[in-house]
């Protein structure tokens, strides 16, 4: 005689309809009944309105809003819970779009569970942008989102120096701060930085490589950031390390930049230009040129997609991290700077990098979970713990990348003044 579904085995098949993949792990329902795999992660649904999340919203943004609430949540490791999800989703995080009679069928089987109802409310920490697509009010909100959480929140997570960006490991078990040490090195090799030369760092986040470079290569430095808690940090670390007169940092648009009508001898923007959208990334890169004295180098550090990835991250990332990114394939970045003058010299693909880096800060937001809840809320510490396992396994599959890119402003004879070799190679 047939055993009769339990409420767990109708929920996985309503789940497996609504996300858009037959989830391989184990599912427990709010009665407490189970079905799936005995071994690995369990998807747990504590409520009914975990599933009218999804029916409202299929896919990734339905299931994101379900862990974040704790609507749903995962007992073991999350990590596992995503590559078997993906795996099974042909590595990447599934698209769903349900025709009318799917959703018909989905419907009678919620109602079957007795979980119709009206769509829940997003949560809090979904961003909610409003102006026109990158224009200066709205990209300035967008990085606040994301960046003016508190200083106190990235303390937590990040090294000593605040180096928010790929770190560089040069041996196997260097440490996240000796890694962050060694990339900002790198780049001030890449750029030949030299005693009294000018060095603008566009998007500058909490200082890290202006101040590695003005305390250990001579220069005089300028920061540019949007996020007001990002500079006022760096103006107090300006300060408390006597470099006044060699550091600055300025909250401004890097579009304002093309209106003083300054240049320097090195320029440097680490993982911002993700940031300046599609339509805009011409003018970016021509404001970084615009920016240089001739011969000048720039060190551009930017994370890269697959051609067949969402160009935001997907739905998650664009809604609770990162609104308005847009990250391209490298060959089209190379084509950007190319189209603004630049002589692209060196291209270093860092994608393992990243790996080791973003599984430090997982270690470091385990290790002090319970001050990011203090800081944030639990729905904020769920958000990042979502973020952060995400972004190592998408960094993993090759789903992203980051790449470091060296060109140089040649003159008007073509003259470049870089070397025939790689000194900066050199360790």
């Amino acid at each position: 005689m047939p055993t009769k579904p339990t409420t767990a085995d109708r929920l996985a098949a309503l789940i497996r309809s609504t996300a858009g993949i037959d989830l391989p792990v184990r599912v427990r329902a709010w009665d407490g009944s189970e079905t799936g795999p005995s071994e690995g992660p369990v998807v747990v649904l504590r409520s009914r309105r975990a599933l009218r999340r999804l029916l409202w919203v299929p896919g990734e943004l339905g299931l994101a809003r379900a862990y974040v609430t704790g609507d749903l949540d995962v007992e073991g490791d999350l990590a596992d819970g995503f590559r078997r999800a993906w795996s099974r989703a042909g590595g990447s995080a599934p698209r769903v779009r349900l025709s009318l009679g799917a959703r018909v069928r989905a419907a009678a089987a919620a109602a079957r569970l007795g979980v119709l109802g009206a769509p829940p409310k997003p949560p809090s920490s979904e961003a909610r942008l409003s102006g026109g697509l990158h224009t200066r009010l709205r990209d300035r909100a967008a990085i606040a989102h994301h960046y003016d959480l508190s200083n106190d929140f990235y303390a937590l997570l990040l090294d000593k120096s605040m180096a928010y960006s790929s770190a560089y490991y040069t041996s196997d078990d260097q440490s996240l701060a000796d890694a962050q040490r060694a990339k900002l090195d790198l780049i001030c090799r890449k750029l030949d930085l030299q005693p009294g030369m000018r060095l603008l760092d566009v998007g500058c986040g909490w200082g890290a490589l202006i101040l590695h470079a003005a305390e250990h290569y001579g220069v005089h430095a300028t920061g540019v950031t949007l996020s007001q808690q990002q500079r006022d940090f760096v103006a107090k670390r300006i300060a408390d390390r006597g470099l006044t007169e060699r550091v600055e940092v300025r909250l401004q648009d890097y579009r304002e930049l093309a209106e003083t009508g300054e240049t320097f001898d090195a320029v440097s923007s680490i993982e911002m230009g993700e940031h300046v959208g599609e339509g805009q990334y011409h003018v970016y890169a021509g404001i970084l040129f615009g920016s240089l004295q001739p011969t000048g180098r720039l060190l551009l550090q930017q994370m890269s997609r697959r051609g067949d990835s969402a160009p935001g991250g997907g739905a998650f990332i664009e809604s609770y991290i990162a609104p308005d990114m847009h990250m391209r394939p490298m060959s089209q970045t190379l084509g950007h700077l190319e189209a603004a003058g630049f002589e692209v010299r060196d291209v270093e693909a860092m994608r393992e990098h990243y790996v080791r880096t973003v599984n430090h800060w997982i270690e470091r937001f385990e290790a002090n979970r319970p001050e990011f809840v203090a800081l944030q809320g639990e729905e904020v510490a769920r958000v990042w713990q979502l973020y952060l396992v995400g972004g190592a396994l998408a960094f993993e599959a090759g789903r992203m990348g980051v790449d470091q890119f060296l060109a140089v402003k040649p003159t008007g004879e073509g003259v470049s003044g870089m070397p025939a070799s790689r000194p900066w190679a050199a360790v």
